[in-house]
């Protein structure tokens, strides 16, 4: 066992007003397995990059391990995949190569074959089993499983479970649960590290919370009163002070000193309360700091008169003239969520291009109702670029709406300044998100809309889809997300 030590970890980039981290400390055993969380844009990739001495900061990083990033650069994809782990992990015999292949249930004919010619799946394999057989290190894992299958999930499941010494970026809660022994949770204010899995996390986290909203409640309560208590006190204290300099035909039965004493005695209550508000306000201060926010996100589907809106009977898709899958059958209604499912590259993607309206072929039976409005969220992000206001006039979508869905999800006002090829991947993906939910549609589609895309994000969305029922299509990896969105499952087979 040997620890990882940060101590005052303070970074932030070149011009920008905000420090990313803060006078930060903690400590890492490199024998756990940590899950690293937090909202898209609060640091997940730059702590992973500090790690690697890659940034200048203040505060010190000490570390008597190496520690290699995952997905690994390759320079030169056209060589035999054994050859890269071979430069990855030189000195490693073939035996141990093969023995890490099988535990991720891989055939190893894939180390004779050419590394650009294997998917993205198997090249994610190879590069796993590489930095693992390596000796004295610690991996740093960013976000192994985006676009990829569930069964290719499930065996990353079975690999990273049986191994420890590393980092884990990954918003799949499901894949979380089942891999890490610890969560690491970059915060609004600070980096916190836990023992237990995500769901024991934000059980915690939820507890924390709404204790936090609890005791802000109470005493904002209490301020009120002791405000009004406190002004009214101050109002007696000044008319008994002024009592004691009225002149009267009576004036000499008027004891003095007892209207002074009366008059400083309220005045030190007032006095009193006034502190008691100051504490109650210092100690409010210090709540509600990493409480985020769970704004809900508005969809307003249109329902279509028409019934069903999407037919197919025994749908083959063909590329070249090559049928890649069996025949399907489906039919969507108002209402319906259907969730497409499938191994990579089996053809999922193509029925929703289908469904938009581009030119796919196919076999077998397929119609959709005339007139649809469809909203279209794509797997790609590659073409975003411009400003926002500029998206959102090109897309013919309310501007302050689609800032307001922006905001909820988490982008800050700086971030609207940003120019969308510059934003990061998970930024990029929520753009695309609320323009979709911005747009009134007959039928969303959706291809693989979480990639990249933090928790708390994730759970807005499945709130707000089951809030107002839009009619829905997608193709999704995340098992939780499917489970509780999804009326009906598609299975694409081969």
């Amino acid at each position: 066992m040997s620890l990882i030590s940060v101590n005052n970890l303070t970074f932030g980039y070149d011009g920008s007003l905000n420090n990313i981290f803060e006078n930060v400390s903690f400590n890492i055993d490199t024998d756990w397995k940590l899950g690293l969380i937090g909202r898209n844009g609060k640091g997940k990739t730059t702590f992973l990059k500090l790690l690697q001495g890659k940034y200048e900061y203040r505060g010190t990083i000490s570390k008597n391990v190496d520690v290699d990033y995952f997905p690994f650069e390759v320079t030169n994809k056209n060589r035999m995949a054994i050859e890269i782990v071979n430069e990855i992990a030189p000195n490693i015999e073939d035996w141990e190569i093969i023995k890490e292949l099988n535990l991720l249930n891989s055939d190893t004919e894939i180390l004779y074959r050419n590394f650009n010619l294997l998917s993205g799946g198997e090249q994610i394999k190879i590069l796993l089993i590489s930095l693992f057989l390596k000796e004295n290190n610690f991996l740093l894992i960013d976000e192994p499983t985006n676009h990829l299958d569930i069964e290719t999930r499930n065996n990353l499941v079975n690999y990273l479970e049986k191994k420890k010494g590393f980092i884990l970026v990954s918003h799949d809660r499901n894949f979380l649960d089942k891999v890490v022994n610890h969560i690491i949770s970059i915060n609004n204010t600070n980096i916190e590290i836990q023992q237990g899995n995500f769901s024991s996390w934000k059980e915690n986290k939820d507890r924390q919370d709404n204790f936090e909203i609890m005791q802000n409640e109470r005493l904002q309560k209490d301020i009120n009163k002791l405000e009004i208590a406190s002004k009214n006190t101050a109002k007696w204290s000044n008319e008994v002070e002024k009592s004691k300099y009225k002149t009267s035909n009576s004036e000499s039965t008027i004891d003095r000193g007892y209207l002074g004493h009366k008059s400083a005695k309220m005045m030190k209550k007032s006095k009193v309360m006034e502190q008691r508000i100051e504490k109650a306000i210092d100690e409010k201060s210090n709540l509600l700091k990493n409480v985020d926010r769970n704004d809900s996100l508005k969809i307003i589907p249109i329902e279509s008169r028409k019934s069903p809106l999407i037919l197919a009977n025994n749908l083959q898709i063909k590329y070249n003239d090559k049928i890649i899958f069996s025949p399907v059958s489906f039919e969507v209604k108002n209402g319906d969520r259907i969730a497409i499912v499938g191994k990579n590259g089996i053809g999922k993607s193509s029925i929703l291009k289908l469904i938009i309206g581009q030119e796919i072929q196919y076999n077998g039976e397929f119609k959709i109702a005339n007139d649809l409005k469809i909203s279209y969220v794509s797997q790609n992000t590659d073409y975003l670029k411009g400003n926002l206001k500029k998206f959102a006039l090109d897309n013919k979508i309310d501007e302050s709406i689609f800032k307001a869905m922006l905001f909820k999800i988490g982008f800050s006002k700086l971030d609207f300044d940003t120019k969308i090829e510059e934003m990061s991947e998970g930024q990029k993906k929520k753009v695309l998100i609320a323009k979709s939910i911005s747009e009134q549609a007959n039928i969303y589609i959706w291809d693989e809309p979480l990639n990249y895309i933090d928790i708390l994000t994730r759970e807005q969305i499945e709130d707000s889809i089951l809030k107002y029922n839009p009619t829905l299509i997608f193709v999704e990896h995340d098992k939780i997300f499917v489970e509780k969105v999804a009326t009906k499952i598609i299975t694409i087979e081969k």
